[in-house]
């Protein structure tokens, strides 16, 4: 896909007026509802803000990324806004920004369009086009800068790869002969962020350029929104030295079982790369244990992430899971609606759309539940956040008799509930003789957290959190519609 199709001049801002972060982002936002980019700004900004709260989207060396993915974008773009004098935009350096780059992707955007954001993302470690953008002075100088970069990357990695391939064959070929000589240190990383769209690309990027200044070989698997790219195999893994994690939010972590493993958050693949790379080589990361061995490492090796960002990362692995649930329903229940004004309530067609869309929507709790509980306690824990998510979306799985669910709050809690339980199942269980391995996933996690995570919502989530839903839902209804909408805006606000 054309660059110039994502960047577009009109939306471009040479000469940005903003002196503080929030004005910035205000003056790129108000700049996309101009040019048709955007048809709500509130809802936009929101979702920008809400990214920005997790960790700056100013990456450092004077550029900030701040982007979003929902239903207020309307064709996927990028904006590039200059500011003469510099931002204190809150940069992970600490250094004012100069190059701004707002990405909006909407919520169904092609493969096509994704690539094209994550090819333009990763460009972005790039010093020598950095520069030259702080020269730009023209829309057009923008465009041209990019095409030109693009152009050379696209060659560079269709060299890599075949570099790639060759080093692979050869590393196979020299295994089997038994020779070590001239190998080069080799590392695999994962790279990942909660939208997918910037932050795992530019990592991803980052990572493979140190790693080539160091002569270290890399490969990089990405798990951003068009899925996982450069999926890392068995071999691959069983081969390297170490594994590096950048990611803030859940990956496939029981395959490096037994390897040093680095986890950090993902803007330090960005900006530590160097760093990542010497702890992987020289393996001084803890090794990673899979289910039931050596806790302690486990823990180590995620010391470094907050606890805000490991609860942000669970809670968005919970609503990616369930947002097919709410668009493919959604749908299908707006459908109906339209079918019920022309073809009337009793028909068929209207009872088919509706219930349907009614049937994906029944799924939403046990599936953020569920989700959650994974993200915490891996496959385990899929069992009692199914559970636990369902029982908070029945009124009658309370000891207290009560004509409400406890909801959405009860759904986010079994989640949390249940993979905390698995953890603490699996640090209990670890010391029991090596023959009784086979039993934990089949037997013992599955029985013992069920049951515990079924007493806590039975006996206490679900009897609390039923008022409490019960409450909200009688104060809104006694607002009627006009008041309610004004109380959610302010809300927003």
């Amino acid at each position: 896909m054309d660059l110039k199709q994502l960047l577009l001049k009109d939306a471009m801002i040479m000469d940005l007026k903003a002196t503080t972060k929030d004005e910035a982002i205000e003056e790129m936002v108000d700049k996309y509802y101009q040019v048709g980019v955007i048809n709500d700004k509130d809802l936009y900004k929101a979702d920008i803000l809400k990214r920005e709260a997790q960790t700056s989207t100013g990456i450092g060396d004077g550029i900030a990324m701040p982007h979003a993915r929902d239903k207020a974008v309307q064709r996927a773009t990028v904006l590039f806004a200059k500011s003469a004098k510099g931002i204190d935009y809150d940069s992970l350096d600490g250094q004012p920004a100069f190059l701004f780059f707002m990405i909006a992707a909407p919520d169904g955007a092609d493969n096509l369009h994704l690539q094209a954001l994550a090819a333009l993302s990763s460009l972005l470690i790039n010093p020598e086009l950095v520069a030259n953008l702080k020269k730009a002075t023209t829309a057009d100088e923008v465009q041209k800068l990019f095409d030109d970069a693009m152009a050379a990357k696209e060659a560079k990695d269709k060299a890599d790869e075949e570099k790639q391939a060759a080093k692979a064959a050869a590393a196979k070929a020299a295994e089997a002969a038994g020779s070590t000589e001239d190998q080069k240190p080799y590392v695999v990383a994962v790279t990942a962020c909660p939208t997918g769209i910037a932050h795992t690309y530019m990592a991803e990027a980052a990572l493979k350029e140190q790693a080539e200044k160091m002569g270290v070989d890399i490969k990089v698997e990405t798990n951003g929104s068009e899925g996982v790219k450069h999926k890392l195999t068995a071999d691959e893994i069983r081969r390297a030295t170490g594994v590096i994690i950048a990611a803030d939010k859940k990956v496939d972590m029981p395959r490096f079982d037994g390897k040093h493993l680095v986890n950090r958050p993902v803007s330090d693949g960005i900006n530590k790369a160097e760093e990542l790379i010497n702890l992987a080589t020289e393996q001084k990361a803890p090794v990673f244990h899979a289910e039931g061995g050596a806790a302690a490492d486990e823990e180590e090796s995620t010391e470094s992430k907050s606890l805000w960002s490991k609860i942000y990362a669970d809670l968005m692995n919970g609503i990616s899971n369930m947002l097919p649930f709410v668009v493919g329903g959604g749908i299908l229940m707006a459908i109906s609606f339209l079918l019920e004004n022309s073809v009337g309530a009793h028909s068929q067609w209207f009872l088919f759309f509706n219930n349907v869309g009614n049937y994906a929507f029944s799924f939403l709790i046990p599936v953020l539940a569920a989700y959650i509980a994974v993200s915490i306690g891996d496959r385990p824990a899929l069992l009692p956040g199914f559970v636990g998510g369902y029982m908070a979306s029945q009124a009658t799985a309370s000891v207290v008799s009560s004509k409400s669910p406890a909801g959405f709050i009860g759904g986010l809690l079994a989640g949390f509930i249940a993979g905390w339980t698995v953890v603490y199942l699996k640090k209990a269980l670890k010391n029991l003789p090596k023959s009784l391995d086979g039993l934990k996933p089949i037997l013992l996690y599955p029985v013992l957290s069920l049951l515990i995570v079924g007493a806590i919502m039975y006996f206490a989530v679900d009897p609390v959190f039923a008022v409490v839903n019960h409450a909200i839902t009688a104060f809104l209804e006694s607002m009627g519609t006009g008041n309610a909408v004004i109380l959610v805006h302010c809300l927003v606000e």
